[in-house]
């Protein structure tokens, strides 16, 4: 597997502080971006987390290892356009509802708690006999809250 990141530079780095006289001949000397990073980052953890994934999960999907997880949730390192890519399948998601540009619908269905996905996709292992209990106990929760 491939690693998206191979280096991770923390914004406050001089690689990320640039002075004004420092920048390049037509480019926006006041650009100010429509998200920070660290709100960058917690759309990724909340994101991370209706997936039912961990950090570790994440960083092993995408190539990278957890603390480089930690650090894109905090926004402590900026995300490249690979990795918002890579992010944005792993977590059924848009680089626009990433970067808080727009929510569009991504290919979900009924629900995206992935735990509970998980669960459910397991049920056909069981007999027929389980499977009618369990459908059983189900309805009965469900009635309550009808």
């Amino acid at each position: 597997m491939h690693s998206l990141c191979a280096m991770h530079i923390p914004l406050s780095s001089p690689t990320y502080t640039r002075r004004e006289e420092d920048s390049l001949p037509g480019t926006r000397k006041h650009y100010v971006a429509p998200v920070d990073e660290t709100t960058i980052g917690r759309r990724i953890r909340e994101l991370r987390k209706r997936q039912g994934m961990t950090q570790a999960e994440l960083a092993l999907e995408l190539g990278v290892n957890q603390s480089a997880v930690s650090d894109y949730e905090k926004g402590v390192v900026r995300i490249h356009a690979a990795l918002l890519a890579a992010l944005a399948t792993v977590l059924k998601s848009s680089a626009d509802e990433i970067l808080g540009l727009g929510k569009h619908p991504s290919k979900r269905g009924p629900t995206s708690d992935r735990r509970f996905l998980r669960r459910i996709e397991q049920l056909h292992r069981l007999s027929r006999r389980d499977q009618q209990s369990i459908l059983g106990t189900i309805d009965a929760f469900l009635s309550k809250v009808s």
